[in-house]
């Protein structure tokens, strides 16, 4: 797990904690309640703001992806505007593959034997990654590593290391809670 103290962006965190944190109780995708959110969907919705994110998502791309995965709904904003502007091709990743058309579960290019690098909004447990994975696992993806804006796992835990994959944020809860001040 990457835990990286600053960013290229110092405001960044900041600016993300000041539109997205709420305050309250808040029962999380895991089931755990908490006494606080992060309503990624404020800083998605803010063009300058989720361009600011991407940009900082860039660098943690690894080379040798051939596919941007973006996890159904809050992932996908962010890899739309990731993939623009790394220039690799988006794939949508639903949580259950739909029971109609295509039937598929990842929308976009076939995943066999392809590089994809997961793109998440907010991780805590990680759950909807681990699914992601283990779906496009199933279908022939080599899935290693995802890049997400919001890391709100235990500091120096790795939520996702029971199926293998390397986390890198844009952004900790601790550099969040240290934008405060």
């Amino acid at each position: 797990m990457t835990d990286a103290t600053t960013t290229a962006d110092p405001d960044l965190a900041r600016d993300i904690d000041a539109c997205c944190r709420l305050s309250g109780e808040f029962t999380l995708r895991s089931g755990q309640v908490s006494s606080e959110y992060f309503d990624k969907y404020l800083f998605e919705s803010d063009p300058h703001l989720l361009a600011r994110v991407a940009r900082q998502m860039v660098d943690l791309v690894p080379q040798d992806t051939d596919l941007l995965g973006g996890l159904e709904l809050g992932g996908i904003p962010i890899v739309t505007a990731l993939s623009s502007l790394t220039g690799h091709r988006a794939l949508f990743v639903r949580k259950h593959a739909k029971d109609y058309g295509t039937c598929k579960l990842a929308e976009g290019p076939d995943v066999a034997g392809r590089r994809v690098t997961l793109v998440e909004d907010v991780i805590t447990t990680g759950g909807a990654v681990r699914d992601a994975t283990r779906a496009l696992r199933e279908a022939g993806a080599v899935v290693e590593l995802v890049v997400c804006a919001i890391d709100r796992s235990p500091a120096g835990e790795n939520p996702l290391a029971d199926v293998g994959l390397e986390v890198r944020p844009v952004l900790t809860k601790a550099q969040l809670d240290a934008a405060r001040g």
